[in-house]
């Protein structure tokens, strides 16, 4: 084989590499709008992509041999149409989740288990047969390469190299360019454009390869003189390649929630983590084709030890006393995300080192057996997301489950460790048991430094978050959700319920909560005695009430009270009831998923469908970009042709009232002569005042003016397909759209 089809083939695999990446990121975030913002659908996605690939690794590898003997084609004909099909999925499965997101409706709350079964069902049979033609694409490959070279035991890490520096640049243009520039849909269709150029090039070298004769080895290829690896038996190479997928996925769960109080919960923090997961890989992979070539690849014992001691490394950097986390929402620190997101980059890139050396060993360049061994390996990148989201963090905490995690590799190490010199094993033992005493005992996490400073806290932990309460007195108490501070208890959130209830024209009998929080949104609708639903994500913070409000218990016994637990846009569609007032208090930051998807112009059109007559919605925008309350203030004026801005009570935050009807002009005390005895008693609860109407007119006579607050730009606004709020990079940096 040539240099020049060197280049053209790690070329094809580049683009798909950065073609699957763009898929796994966009339709993640996709499903994330059809399906709810929680963990399990992340876990699914994942999984489901993952198992796609080990499936069509397995099926390519085993039946591409009998494809080509068949046809007579060669094996880049089947390449080509493998890509092909990847890019009609680009198309198919947007469709497709619109079409399961109804029929899931009548699954039931999203805590329930049937709507785990169905919903995992519909994710697999909207992405997984892309998946399996993805993965049909390295043991096709092969076959094609050893047309060309029939002696080649090495073309997997080759092409592995290739995939994984196009996974790593998909995962940043995706993140940093695509989306905010085209969209979703048309971020998609760049994919999908890779894909079928990729396929039209390995028509072309199909074409070329039809008048040579094409070498089709039917018995195995003898190993080259210089071995991939060290021999060890087959069934241990199974093993690792299972165990480190695995290991390696679940660790990439466990940091995404453990590095939140530095890196925050922007699209970018996640992004982040994968960019240097697979920058590290590539970089790893890079260095044991290197070594191939010189014939000086490590030996398996050396590779575990330095992977038990990497392994731990986040846990150690992870640690306040060292890289501090803050648990209010800001910018990312960049000392801190260097430190955390370095902490992870020996682990991958040994992981990277070892993994093509494992299939190219066990392989020896035939794409049956590749098939099998990378298919093993994404076994376990299928079960690493489950493990971590259903059995780890729930119990326990992200240092430990990071812990736990560990052990595996110093197993491995103790197994393959026996060839190495007694005095060699016993400096790598200590080494070993010093790091594991020192992250066990020495090491801190953030809830435990939480416990340390603040004497009334309370951890609670479901299969979505950790959620931390703090405080002892009324305006100090906070809630935290997986490190990041949500709310602190506060007369804002008194306003949100108070303020559409008494603007309401007529008795308003009926009113949805889009967000739980602390409860006291909740808790103050209950006060004008009306049917209050409240709808919430996480288990935990609900379970929490009581630790905010001394009088909990009433309210989560009271008749009118509703809490369920569910995505607030996916119970809106499936509860068929209509609302007199709709609240929204989008959880923090602004530029999470979570707000897009409540500031949306698609969720303002859902909303309209379940209002009654002279029905009111208040959104709470929390402050923050002017370019971003500008695109939250045009979608809802898009969607309502009457809106009102209030600024809160504090100074800080605008109340957005819209409604398809006009909304009173009233004065503080009318206003205030519309609210029941206990909803006045309520509201003026924190205020140190008993003057309702002159509380009230702290926020009623600071009215805003909307055509004043909207951007002459129409593009400035959030939608579904394109979250203005949620990408913004490129618009800070360059400034390239007007205040």
């Amino acid at each position: 084989m040539n240099s020049f089809t060197r280049r053209v083939l790690f070329f094809l695999f580049f683009f798909s590499g950065f073609a699957s990446l763009v898929y796994q990121v966009v339709w993640t975030r996709m499903a994330f709008a059809s399906f709810g913002i929680i963990t399990p659908v992340l876990s699914v996605v994942l999984s489901v992509f993952m198992a796609g690939l080990a499936v069509g690794s397995w099926l390519g590898g085993r039946f591409i041999a009998s494809f080509v003997k068949k046809s007579g084609f060669s094996a880049a004909v089947f390449y080509a149409g493998a890509e092909l099909l990847i890019g009609l999925g680009a198309f198919a499965v947007p469709k497709l989740f619109v079409v399961s997101e109804h029929l899931l409706l009548p699954a039931g709350q999203m805590n329930s288990f049937s709507y785990f079964l169905f919903s995992a069902l519909a994710l697999a049979i909207s992405i997984f047969p892309w998946c399996v033609c993805m993965g049909t694409t390295f043991p096709f490959m092969m076959s094609y390469v050893r047309e060309l070279e029939a002696r080649n035991t090495e073309s997997f890490s080759f092409l592995y190299l290739a995939n994984v520096l196009g996974a790593m640049s998909g995962t940043f243009f995706t993140a940093v360019m695509l989306v905010e520039n085209l969209g979703f849909r048309h971020t998609l269709w760049v994919a999908a454009a890779g894909n079928f150029t990729v396929a039209f090039i390995s028509c072309c070298l199909a074409w070329e390869q039809r008048h040579k004769k094409i070498s089709r080895v039917e018995a195995e290829v003898k190993m080259a003189a210089r071995a991939p690896m060290e021999n060890s038996p087959a069934r241990l190479n199974q093993l690792i390649l299972f165990s480190t997928g695995g290991i390696a996925m679940a660790m990439e769960v466990v940091w995404s929630r453990a590095f939140t109080p530095v890196l925050k919960t922007q699209v970018y923090s996640f992004a982040l983590i994968v960019f240097t997961y697979l920058g590290a890989t590539f970089f790893g992979s890079l260095a044991y084709r290197r070594a191939l070539r010189r014939n000086r690849v490590a030996a398996k014992g050396k590779l575990f030890f330095a992977l038990a001691v990497a392994a731990f490394l986040p846990v150690l950097v992870n640690d306040p006393r060292i890289v501090p986390g803050q648990f209010w929402i800001g910018s990312i620190n960049p000392i801190g995300a260097f430190a955390l997101l370095g902490s992870i980059c020996p682990f991958c890139a040994l992981l990277g080192y070892l993994t093509p050396g494992l299939v190219d060993e066990y392989a020896s360049g035939q794409p049956q057996r590749a098939g099998q061994a990378y298919a093993i390996n994404v076994l376990g990148c299928i079960l690493g997301p489950l493990i971590s989201c259903y059995l780890l963090l729930p119990w326990l905490s992200e240092r430990h489950a990071l812990i736990l995690l560990g052990l595996p590799f110093i197993g491995f190490w103790l197994a393959l460790g026996a060839a190495q010199s007694w005095f060699r094993r016993l400096g790598f033992g200590l080494v070993i048991t010093t790091l594991l005493i020192w992250t066990a005992c020495g090491s801190e996490d953030f809830e435990g430094a939480m416990f340390k400073t603040e004497k009334n806290t309370a951890v609670r932990r479901d299969y979505m978050a950790s959620v931390i309460s703090f405080g002892s007195e009324m305006n100090d108490k906070w809630l935290l959700v997986n490190g990041i501070g949500m709310t602190k208890l506060n007369p804002i959130t008194k306003f949100i319920a108070h303020l559409p209830l008494a603007f309401h024209h007529g008795q308003p009998k009926s009113m949805l909560v889009i967000c739980f929080g602390m409860g006291t949104t909740y808790r103050s609708a209950l006060n004008w005695d009306i049917d209050t639903t409240a709808v919430e994500l996480v288990p935990s913070v609900t379970k929490a009430f009581g630790f905010y409000h001394a009088d909990a218990e009433k309210f989560i016994n009271h008749p009118n009270g509703h809490i369920v637990i569910d995505d607030g846009r996916r119970y809106l569609s499936r509860c068929g009831k209509f609302f007199d007032v709709i609240t929204v208090d989008p959880p923090p930051p602004i530029e999470a998923a979570g707000s897009s998807l409540l500031f949306s112009r698609d969720f303002y059109t859902l909303v309209r469908q379940h209002m009654n007559t002279n029905g009111i919605v208040q959104m709470w925008f929390p402050g923050g970009e002017v370019l971003t309350a500008q695109a939250v203030i045009r979608s809802i004026s898009e969607s309502f042709p009457y809106v009102r801005c209030f600024p809160s009570v504090n100074g800080w935050g605008i109340h957005l009232l819209a409604s398809r009807e006009p909304i009173e002009k009233l004065t503080p005390a009318q206003l205030a002569a519309r609210m029941p005895a206990a909803a006045q008693t309520d509201l003026l609860e924190w205020s140190g005042s008993q003057d309702a109407p002159g509380y009230l007119a702290r926020v009623i006579t600071n009215e805003y003016s909307v055509p004043i607050s909207l951007n002459s730009n129409l593009d400035v606004q959030v939608t579904d397909d394109r979250p203005f709020n949620e990408y913004f990079l490129l618009r800070r940096w360059f400034g390239n759209l007007k205040n």
